[in-house]
């Protein structure tokens, strides 16, 4: 059976849709629909149902998308016992990380795999933990990092392998003419009358704001919903709004704002996620090694820029 029929028929398994199938292998939605009935030609069964304006999988269908997944797996883990035996870090690795962690960690990083490995290629995509994983399953990354703010442990798909990477702290960010600039600590409790701007990337953060605040006896009022950080900073900025931000955001200069840390702490664990059986790969073990370099001197350099 051929692998990219395969992988189509998989996709729709977990997209649901030929036009994300579609997106997801940047093919057009009619070649989806080509795929899928040549491997039902091929295999002589019907695997794929209509019903009213979406698709589902039929039992057969469902039957050979489980054997494709042990199959896909088994290729990937192939791959990475032959470049083990080459012991050779080239061809290319594909990343997807959030914001974040991509601008104060995977940048440096996959500069400094360049550096070191020139026939390596690293392939990046800035993506939300969810899409991130959802990538990784779909073979569209080699890694992706999440947190468990987005992605609860129960929820990871039994292919997947995860290895802890760092735990992030959440700071309030003020502006410097705040009355709070220059305060080392703050408690959400001296917070209740602010305004809020939050970063919509992800609900999970704007769920994390909102329960921590209802644990103290308010709900936060959030005045600003930004689709990045350059807007919520520049809220921030004016005066109009302070924000919660990752201590990852802190690792590198902001001007003219202040942050101040939390009390008590709200952490998010981040991690490493893989297929499994690709850990052996020597350029993801390489690009482990550099991101575990660079969470070290990351947490020093956090550490440093709060007390100041």
């Amino acid at each position: 059976m051929d692998l990219g029929r395969l992988r189509a028929l998989r996709e729709l398994s977990i997209r649901k849709t030929m036009v994300a199938v579609a997106d997801a292998l940047y093919v057009s939605p009619s070649a989806v629909s080509q795929q899928l009935a040549l491997l039902e030609e091929e295999v002589g069964i019907s695997l794929i149902e209509r019903r009213g304006r979406g698709v589902s999988l039929t039992v057969a269908g469902h039957q050979l998308v489980e054997r494709a997944e042990r199959i896909l797996v088994e290729l990937e883990s192939a791959r990475a016992d032959i470049a083990e035996l080459k012991k050779v870090i080239a061809g290319e690795l594909r990343i997807a990380a959030f914001p974040s962690v991509a601008s104060a960690l995977v940048a440096g990083a996959i500069h400094e795999l360049h550096w070191q490995h020139p026939r390596l290629t690293v392939q990046f995509d800035e993506m939300e933990p969810a899409e991130g994983l959802a990538a990784l399953r779909s073979w569209q990354t080699d890694v992706a990092i999440i947190d468990d703010r987005n992605i609860l442990p129960g929820a990871l798909d039994p292919n997947v392998e995860t290895i802890p990477l760092t735990e992030d702290v959440f700071n309030v960010m003020v502006s410097k003419k705040h009355a709070l600039a220059e305060t080392p600590t703050v408690t959400l409790q001296e917070l209740r009358d602010e305004r809020w701007a939050i970063d919509t990337a992800s609900s999970a953060y704007t769920r994390m704001l909102t329960e921590a605040c209802q644990a103290v006896g308010f709900n936060p009022n959030i005045v600003a919903r930004c689709k990045g950080f350059e807007v919520t900073i520049a809220l921030i900025r004016e005066g109009y709004a302070i924000s919660m931000i990752p201590g990852l955001r802190a690792s590198y200069d902001l001007e003219d704002v202040w942050v101040c840390k939390l009390v008590p702490e709200i952490r998010r664990k981040i991690s490493l996620a893989f297929r499994k059986g690709e850990k052996r790969s020597p350029a993801l073990q390489a690009f482990i090694a550099e991101m575990s370099s660079r969470v070290r001197t990351s947490t020093r350099s956090v550490s440093v820029s709060v007390r100041e």
